[in-house]
């Protein structure tokens, strides 16, 4: 019985995507075609950016194929998306240029164990479905720092500068940059211009043809020709092998891999965030709907498995994800077919990589890098409200001028705080007068309310640590004691800790006087946290709950009846 239920327990939450839709849909020959195809086109798609962003990384172009082609095929079979795509995306170049520039390739192991075994540890305990609660001005805020740091990263292959190794800070960069003007080389910057020309002519004269693609063709083919003297991957990197390096783990250094544990957690955020975020969006425009626990399991253990092969942290990308559905793949086989396509690619045209010049590669990043601004996103927060807006900015500036973990973690602090500020402000408690204008003097409400020592307060709002102050502070501003208490909760849906203290020490303080406690109109959870903390003061005898104000008004005559008419006076001050 415990098998079964542990069976059930663990396909509902963690089984890959791939065994549903076997089990579900079934597979056949048409089936695999879609599959087939589908795979071909991501792969055209995929094989210039794993390219440009491992350079732009601080490792070779062959590491960037490894990694779309080992980290792609195993993100696709273990994890919880039918149409994702996984390979290396803009959103790491920071970071593991930080740790290559830092620690080496060794470094960037130890980095990527850190970050699969936090996916899998996350998504075994089952974290994958609070990556939603990120705010929405953080995720914009780094994405966009993350795209102005990958732009001036790539402005030294773009122009062809001839200086030595660029500096960390950003700021320090574009300093190098504009004092260095007459050391760009002209033939870069004939090669940036074709670029830049190519894939805004196919895209929009020739849209099905991927621009990506058909730019690095272009300046390939113009470097080969005519012989130009500009940076290629053959004259900096060597050129592309033919076939998967044999699979090995690191050297372990523990001083090392303490260091980079930092770096490590924040490859496994950002894996998390964008994985979700793609498959969200392909669950939107296919009605599909992922498993994000199962997800971020198969994320982390396609890094682990990625490393092994001397590759770079992956995760799914929106825009091939997109494509893939686009192209009518039917299952994760798509994704395993791409990596297939990709080794093929590999096979085949490695000799001709020698000559594509990585000033066309740096062309393809900096469009990259504009489109992560998303400046249409940026612009209506800075129009939206003041706290979003402030979030927005230091979330940004943070990330290009200190580092990525202050940016999130301040961004996130920031976002909460705002929200509680907001929230707090949603709270309102007071006196009920208006009951008499609801209910009308017919029911002789006011003889209850007033004459006879009842006050009716409606609470509306959550009743949280944010807005503890305001409540308290009115509680205390109760000077003279009613015999009977109503509190309406109906428009209160969650009570915290604090909120929970507030009410009992409010109980508390009337039980000197024997005042009778009605609430009314409870919903779930306020209910079970107001029981539980009563309970613990032992004052649940104190109080009494009715379902609707009405009910609570019958229990207040009720009760009055029940007094002897020396106890309905005028109540004393507390």
């Amino acid at each position: 019985m415990f098998l079964k239920t542990f069976r059930r327990y663990y396909r509902a939450n963690f089984t890959p995507k791939i065994f549903e839709i076997f089990q579900t849909r079934g597979y056949d020959f048409e089936k695999f075609r879609r599959d087939a195809v589908a795979g071909l086109t991501v792969a055209v798609v995929s094989m210039p950016l794993a390219m440009a962003l491992s350079i732009a990384s601080g490792v070779t172009p062959a590491q960037g194929m490894y990694t779309a082609i080992v980290a792609g095929f195993f993100i696709a079979l273990l994890g919880g998306s039918r149409y994702q795509i996984g390979g290396p995306t803009s959103a790491f170049v920071v970071v593991i240029l930080n740790v290559m520039n830092t620690y080496g390739y060794d470094g960037l192991a130890m980095t990527m164990i850190v970050a699969g075994l936090t996916l899998i540890i996350a998504g075994y305990l089952k974290l994958g479905t609070y990556i939603k609660y990120i705010p929405y001005p953080v995720v914009v805020g780094f994405t966009a720092g993350i795209g102005l740091l990958l732009i001036s990263t790539q402005i030294k292959d773009l122009l062809g500068y001839e200086i030595g190794a660029l500096p960390p800070e950003f700021l320090d960069k574009w300093l190098l940059y504009f004092n260095n003007f007459d050391k760009i080389t002209v033939g870069a910057v004939f090669i940036t211009l074709l670029s830049f020309a190519s894939i805004f002519y196919l895209r929009h004269r020739y849209p099905k043809i991927p621009a990506f693609l058909g730019c690095v063709v272009v300046a390939t083919l113009m470097v080969w020709i005519f012989g130009l003297n500009v940076s290629t991957i053959g004259n900096r990197f060597g050129g592309l092998p033919r076939f998967l390096p044999a699979p090995h783990l690191p050297d372990f250094d523990l001083g090392i891999f303490l260091k980079v544990i930092p770096s490590g957690l924040t490859i496994a955020f950002l894996t998390s965030v964008e994985s979700l975020l793609s498959a969200t969006v392909v669950d939107g425009m296919s009605g599909d709907n992922h498993n994000p626990n199962a997800e971020i399991i198969g994320e982390g253990a396609a890094n682990i498995v990625c490393m092994m092969f001397t590759g770079v942290p992956a995760t799914g990308a929106i825009a091939r994800t997109a494509t893939n559905f686009k192209a009518k793949a039917f299952s994760p086989v798509a994704g395993m077919m791409q990596s297939v396509w990709l080794l093929l690619f590999m096979l085949v045209f490695a000799p001709a990589a020698k000559y594509i010049p990585l000033a066309c590669l740096s062309t393809v990043l900096i469009l990259i890098g504009w489109n992560m601004l998303s400046f249409d996103k940026v612009y209506k927060l800075l129009r939206g409200p003041r706290g979003d807006r402030y979030t927005l900015l230091a979330t940004v500036l943070l990330t290009i001028l200190v580092d990525l973990n202050t940016a999130i973690s301040v961004g996130f602090i920031m976002a909460s705080v705002i929200f509680m500020h907001r929230m707090s402000r949603e709270i309102e408690i007071a006196n009920d007068d208006s009951v008499i204008k609801e209910h009308g003097k017919g029911r002789d409400i006011d003889d209850i309310l007033h004459a006879q020592g009842v006050m009716s307060l409606r609470l509306s709002g959550p009743l949280f640590f944010g807005g503890a102050a305001q409540v308290s502070g009115f509680f205390n501003k109760i000077h003279e004691p009613p015999k009977v208490l109503i509190l309406r909760m109906g428009y209160v849906p969650v009570v915290d800790a604090t909120g929970a203290n507030i009410i009992v020490e409010f109980v508390k303080k009337l039980k000197k006087y024997d005042t009778k406690i009605i609430f009314s109109n409870l919903k779930v959870q306020p209910r079970r946290v107001l029981h539980d903390a009563l309970k613990q003061d032992n004052l649940i005898k104190n109080i009494s709950t009715a379902s609707t104000f009405e009910n609570a008004l019958k229990m207040t005559k009720r009760y009055l009846r029940t007094l002897p008419s020396d106890k309905i006076e005028k109540a004393v001050d507390f």
